[in-house]
């Protein structure tokens, strides 16, 4: 075991821990799958820790942090991913420490790997046109899912949200007459998103068609519904848009994330400021929606390449 730090309380890890997922979800208003994500983090490492015989969580120095960040690795996972585990654990510790868990904080010492920032994966504005296209196209059966899988591709495109703020939209965020959504997003923040014409009537045909087919008792005022009248899952919706997208040729393999990059970079490149692109996706750092404006450059410079006789 590596250097030490006192145990001062007598909770057990496992119990300790349940207490930070709480914490992450109340106080620091975490979305449910963060918070999932946090609690597997930290089971990992304690159970890490137990194989070498860690009793408690001041048993657990830089030395064992530092053995699961390496065990991390070699299981193949990616940069990005194991620099978000880190930073679990860091919160963790540094929560545990101000709750009188520990009397020391070992992972305040414990480096986070840096990321290198990749270029999101985009449609081109024609591509995304034919995805849509392939919507209307499956709608035209009248089939219930049909029309609600057109309704949320369109939405998707259109406001550029998350498909976790997507599936948790209810009947009264909707605004007609401004045509816009208002979305609970990242951290509990709520903010207004606007959308087109063509989402709205895809929208509207969803709401008046194929949501009274899909509603029952179960629905509440959920606005997108799955088979059995429940909220849409999150996984419901993702298997379709790749399914969309996959089934068109030439197309990338992309979710609903995809088509939320895609809105951004469709946004910046027909001009849009950037600071109002940030606001509708809701970003907290502008830093994140900068990202966009590299997709573009990249994008106007291969157009260049291509078209220019002395590029």
């Amino acid at each position: 075991m590596g250097e030490r730090t006192t145990s001062v309380a007598a909770s057990s890890m496992a119990q300790i821990a349940e207490r930070f997922a709480t914490y992450v979800q109340l106080e620091q208003g975490r979305s449910t799958n963060t918070v999932m994500a946090y609690s597997k983090d930290v089971a990992s490492l304690i159970e890490f820790a137990r194989e070498r015989e860690c009793e408690s969580l001041g048993d657990i120095g830089i030395i064992e942090l530092r053995g699961w960040l390496a065990q991390q690795r070699s299981a193949g996972l990616t940069s990005a991913t194991i620099a978000r585990r880190a930073t679990a654990i860091r919160m963790f510790f540094a929560w545990a420490l101000s709750q009188g868990h520990i009397d020391q904080d070992p992972a305040s010492a414990l480096v986070i790997p840096k990321v290198s920032k990749r270029l999101p994966h985009v449609l081109q504005q024609d591509q995304a046109e034919r995805v849509m296209d392939r919507a209307v196209l499956r709608a035209d059966d009248d089939s219930a899912t049909h029309i609600r899988d057109q309704a949320i591709l369109e939405i998707l495109y259109a406001s550029g949200i998350r498909v976790g703020e997507l599936v948790g939209l209810n009947v009264t965020d909707i605004d007609n007459s401004r045509r816009t959504l208002r979305v609970l997003g990242k951290g509990s923040k709520e903010r207004v998103v606007p959308y087109g014409a063509i989402a709205e009537d895809a929208l509207d045909k969803y709401l008046s068609q194929a949501r009274p087919q899909l509603a029952n008792q179960h629905s509440g005022a959920a606005v997108f519904l799955g088979a059995r009248g429940k909220r849409v899952d999150q996984r419901v919706v993702r298997t379709m848009v790749h399914q969309v997208l996959s089934s068109l040729e030439g197309m990338p393999d992309l979710g609903p994330h995809g088509l939320r990059h895609s809105a951004a970079t469709h946004l910046i490149e027909g001009g849009a400021d950037i600071r109002t692109v940030q606001e509708i996706l809701g970003h907290a750092s502008l830093a994140t929606t900068q990202l966009y404006t590299h997709v573009s450059s990249e994008r106007l410079h291969a157009v260049y390449e291509q078209a220019h006789p002395r590029a």
